[in-house]
């Protein structure tokens, strides 16, 4: 199993109904056929400890089966899509891929 954990950061000028579309968008990338479950938010309201970082706006965790569907997804129409749609909006993304072992 592939955990695909991506934040982003959004420009400080996007009002919201752009925020609105945004997430529209990460609702659109989680019907990929490739996506096995998703779940997107904002951060946590946690206590603040020196190893957290709570500064981005969204974060989507996208699970796959396997590389092969998360190579699919990369390259498929609706993250295509989603990137001509919002990529404007976000100043800064971090991905961070994991690989389930057992």
């Amino acid at each position: 199993m592939i955990i695909h954990n991506v934040y982003f950061w959004l420009h400080d000028n996007i009002d919201q109904t752009g925020r609105d579309a945004f997430i529209d968008g990460l609702r659109l990338l989680m019907t990929d056929s490739n996506v096995m479950h998703a779940y997107y938010g904002t951060p946590a309201t946690t206590p603040a400890r020196n190893m957290i970082d709570s500064t981005y706006d969204y974060a989507i965790v996208v699970l796959f089966d396997d590389i092969a569907a998360h190579d699919a997804y990369q390259i498929g129409a609706i993250h295509d899509r989603f990137l001509a749609d919002h990529a404007a909006k976000f100043k800064r993304v971090t991905v961070y891929d994991t690989v389930i072992t057992d």
